[in-house]
This record gives C-alpha cells, sequence and structure tokens, in this order.
C-alpha cells in the first residue's frame, strides 16, 4: 500500500509487537518481520525505516540471535532498541562489554549530547540488559549514559541511525513515545498516514483481489472482530458475502437471539443462522484437555461452515475476524505457543476453504478504531471480548450442556453487576470460570456440595498484556451474594488476582 512503512525485525524480544504497537500510535504502518529476513527482502518492502528489536541473549553468545548485516548498508534508516542497539555497535565497529552489573527497571538517563530524538533534560528510562554499548562506532555520537551504561543513546544522524540500551515502547519510559515519534518524523521522515482510512482503503483493495467474483461466507460470533471483517468484505465484494452465525450452545444467556437482531438491524447481507448445538456437545464429550477442546471446536465450526458453502454454489472462501494477538499467542517462528486459537492452530488440515483474514495484521484497538470509521454502532465496537470457542474455555474439565447453564446463569449476574456499577467501559473483559471440581458449604443449616465460580476481570489495550482489575469490594461482595444465592449449583465464589503474564486471561 502507499503508507509509509516500518519494519520491525523480531530479536525475539517480549516486545517487539509493542514496538510495532507504538509506531502504529503514530500513524505510521509497522510490520513484525523475522531476524531471518535479507538485504535484498528489505530493499524489496522499501521501508521508511528499520527497528531492531530488544532480545534475551547477549551478542557474544554462540547462538545468539542476528540479522544480514547488509540491511545496514542499504541507507535506510535504523533504530537499534536494547540488544539491537547492541547488535548495531557490534557491526558498525563499535565495543560491547559485560560490566558485571545488570540494569533492570527505572533508571535515571543523563543527557550528555545535542539528540535529533532526546529531550535535554534528563529522564526516567526502563532498562533490561546485562551487558552494555562501552564504546561507539566511529561517526556515532554518544548523546545519552547511565551509571553502568556509557553509551545509552547514541546517533549518526549523517547516516540516518540511532541507538538506545533503554525501551522507549514501554510505557514505564515516560517520554518514549515522544522518542520513537522523533525518529520517525525528524530521522526518518516518515508521514502519517496509517490512519482508519488507510487501513479500510488497503483491506478493501486486498479482499478485492484475493476473492475476485468467487462467493463468500463469514463466520459471524457477533463480537467486533468478526463483524468488523464482514463489515469490510461488504464493502469489498457486496452481494458476493453471506454471513453464517452458528449457535454452538457454547454462548452466553441471550446471545443468540442478540447477535441475529443487531446483524439484521446493522448489514445489509444474508445471514444463515445454524443451531449446532447438539453437535458441539457431542464432540466435546469427555474431551478436557485444553488444546484438544480448542482444535475440536475448529474442526467442527469448518465441518458447519463448509456444509453452509453447499447451499451458496460451493463458497471458496471463509472470512475470519483474526487479529494479530491470535497469530502470536499460537505460535510464529519467533513466538512460542502458548495456546492454539481455534481460528488459527485450530484449524484442521483437510479445510476446504482459502482464509480471507482482513485483520490478521491489526490489534483490537486498530480494529475498533476501523469499526468506528465504517459506520458500526458503539455496541458492536466496544462489546467485549468473547473467545470463539465460547463457555468451552471457562468450563475447566469438561464441558456439558449442564455446566454450561451454570456458567451462563453466573456470568449474566456478573455482568448485571459490573454494568450496574457502571464500570464496563474501564474493563477489558469480564467473566466467570467454573473448575468441573465441587467444593463443601453449608446453606440453611444443611451441607452443600457444589461448584465454586471464579471471577475473572481484567484491564487491558490489546490482550497481549492484562492486569487484574481492582474491583471495588462492594461490587465483588455483590456478585458473590447474587451469585450463590440465585445459583443453587454454586456454593462458593473466588477472585482471579493474576495477571497476564505470567497468567493469560482466559483459564483455558
Amino acid at each position: 500500500m502507499a503508507s509509509d512503512r516500518v519494519l520491525v525485525i523480531d530479536l525475539g524480544a517480549q516486545y517487539a509487537q509493542l514496538i510495532a504497537r507504538r509506531i502504529r500510535e503514530a500513524n505510521v504502518l509497522s510490520e513484525i518481520v523475522p531476524r531471518d529476513i535479507s538485504a535484498s527482502e528489505v530493499r524489496e518492502a522499501d521501508p521508511i525505516a528499520v527497528v531492531l528489536s530488544g532480545g534475551p541473549a547477549s551478542v557474544y553468545d554462540a547462538d545468539a540471535y542476528q540479522v544480514d548485516a547488509e540491511i545496514l548498508e542499504l541507507g535506510v534508516p535504523v533504530l537499534g532498541i536494547c540488544y539491537g542497539h547492541q547488535l548495531l555497535a557490534q557491526y558498525l565497529g563499535g565495543e560491547v562489554t559485560s560490566t558485571g552489573t545488570s540494569e533492570f527497571g527505572g533508571t535515571e538517563l543523563r543527557i550528555s549530547g545535542v539528540s535529533a530524538v532526546l529531550d535535554d533534560a534528563d529522564q526516567l528510562v526502563w532498562m533490561s540488559h546485562r551487558d552494555s554499548v562501552s564504546a561507539a562506532p566511529a561517526g556515532f555520537t554518544v548523546t545519552a549514559r547511565t551509571e553502568e551504561s556509557p553509551v545509552a543513546a547514541m546517533e549518526d544522524l549523517e547516516r540516518r541511525m540511532v541507538g538506545v540500551q533503554f525501551h522507549p515502547e514501554v510505557s514505564h519510559t515516560p517520554k518514549g513515545s515522544d522518542m520513537l515519534r522523533r525518529f520517525l518524523f525528524d530521522v526518518a521522515g516518515a508521514q502519517p498516514t496509517w490512519t482508519s482510512s488507510s487501513i479500510i482503503e488497503w483491506a478493501v483493495a486486498e479482499v478485492k483481489d484475493q476473492v475476485g467474483e468467487e462467493q463468500i461466507i463469514c463466520g459471524l460470533s457477533g463480537g467486533v472482530d468478526s463483524a468488523v471483517a464482514a463489515a469490510l468484505v461488504l464493502k469489498a465484494v457486496g452481494e458476493q458475502l453471506t454471513c453464517v452465525f452458528v449457535d454452538t450452545g457454547l454462548l452466553r444467556r441471550d446471545e443468540g437471539s442478540q447477535v441475529i437482531e443487531t446483524f439484521e438491524r446493522v448489514f445489509r447481507a444474508r445471514l444463515i443462522a445454524v443451531d449446532a448445538g447438539d453437535r458441539f456437545m457431542r464432540a466435546l464429550a469427555g474431551v478436557t484437555d485444553p488444546e484438544r477442546k480448542r482444535k475440536t471446536i475448529g474442526e467442527t465450526f469448518i465441518r458447519v461452515f463448509e456444509e453452509a458453502a453447499t447451499e451458496l454454489a460451493d463458497a471458496k472462501f471463509l472470512v475470519q475476524g483474526t487479529l494479530y494477538p491470535d497469530i502470536i499467542e499460537s505460535g510464529t517462528s519467533d513466538a512460542a505457543k502458548i495456546k492454539s486459537h481455534h481460528n488459527v492452530g485450530g484449524l484442521p488440515d483437510d479445510m476446504a476453504f482459502d482464509l480471507v483474514e482482513p485483520l490478521r495484521g491489526l490489534f483490537k484497538d486498530e480494529v475498533r478504531a476501523v469499526g468506528l470509521s465504517l459506520g458500526l454502532p458503539e455496541e458492536i465496537v466496544w462489546r467485549q471480548p468473547f473467545p470463539g470457542p465460547g463457555l468451552a474455555v471457562r468450563i475447566i474439565g469438561e464441558v456439558t450442556a449442564e455446566r454450561c447453564e451454570i456458567l451462563r446463569e453466573a456470568d449474566a449476574i456478573i455482568t448485571d453487576e459490573i454494568e450496574n456499577a457502571g464500570l464496563g467501559q474501564e474493563l477489558w473483559q469480564w467473566f466467570g470460570v467454573l473448575p468441573a471440581i465441587k467444593t463443601v458449604g453449608v446453606q440453611g443449616d444443611e451441607r452443600t456440595y457444589a461448584h465454586p465460580l471464579i471471577v475473572r476481570a481484567v484491564q487491558s489495550e490489546d490482550a497481549m498484556t492484562a492486569d487484574w482489575a481492582r474491583l471495588p469490594y462492594e461490587v465483588l461482595d455483590r456478585i458473590s451474594s447474587r451469585v450463590i444465592n440465585e445459583v443453587p449449583s454454586i456454593n462458593r465464589v473466588a477472585y482471579d488476582i493474576s495477571s497476564k503474564p505470567p497468567a493469560t486471561i482466559e483459564w483455558e
């Protein structure tokens, strides 16, 4: 597309995705690429700049991640961050040494020279490193240092290269976003053209080019991701699109009817509704392993879509609302598999469709912005995320119709109390988790033996990281009281206070 783009070379960083997000927040397109990308591939991509990410290794480790050194000879502006800063220095003739002292966490950055990207005042930055650049390469000016890093920042403006030992992409570096913007606009000369309008224009053109005149179906869940994907494809191919809503029996209370009503009110497209609850329950019978659950659900979805496609002249394309975090958590060449998302790693090998995924490279906040630009109502755009496998990954153990109904009723109470307290806009997600175990309790002077319920509520920007929400005690008290009194199969309520990482948002 016409927008300037930045290539973020992933050197095994925890924060490669966050670097890409921060660049996009400056309205510049960024793409994460593997460390083995060649200089010729970079030249062909024609980026406005390249970022070398951080990484866990020392540049002197035998298996340390490397990049094609010829990338630095292309004349493309380069920003090295943490390990990328050290690699930049090493490749260009500087010195990287181990001082014997690490720097982790908040650190005072002392400005020591005129900089194109840093303020002229000392500032707080976030460090995470063991080795340090001890001598900058020829042609570079040292612009900042810390107590343990003699070259904490360096610049060669003639070659438009910048290296920083700290992490500007994290919120713990208060002026980090400003620093990134200065590199993008003042050093690299980027233009802020990555906007909702440009994303829509690009996605529509991509879909048209991919599907041609073929019929296409969209797996519609009612969530923001599938809704925005459907709206983009509808804009691209119009009547070639038919949406398919599958009631899996794993939805929240009244969700099926709400999705259909909203779709018919908002979209001008065909909708096929399939009641497949019994089918999903049969497929999940006896399944307790989380990975197997997701793969079973992913395959069952595809089989239902394949049957629907036969009614539409054998539609060859399936639209999914896959996002970039789905790809990362399902495993890539440089990212360990956390869990197989039903719409990524859970898909069967013998699927009859080619996938159309117009949101595959986007984060959730970008998807919401696109949805608003497309005119989707806020009730869709700001709907809290709900996993494709639904309640199946919130029931720990075997999924049964009875357990789904118990969780449905408890989850509805949680939602009532969260919304009654006016907390919906403050939270990323909230829900109940039902373990397939029972606990002893006392109700009405009698012993009970019933399920516990775990309440989960988190705050996040993009689901890549999340913090547990500090819900008011009175809200938790009302949730607990109502659940225990109104759902006979539950006699205990607990609250999950773990963040991501080390936990994930969903329990399975």
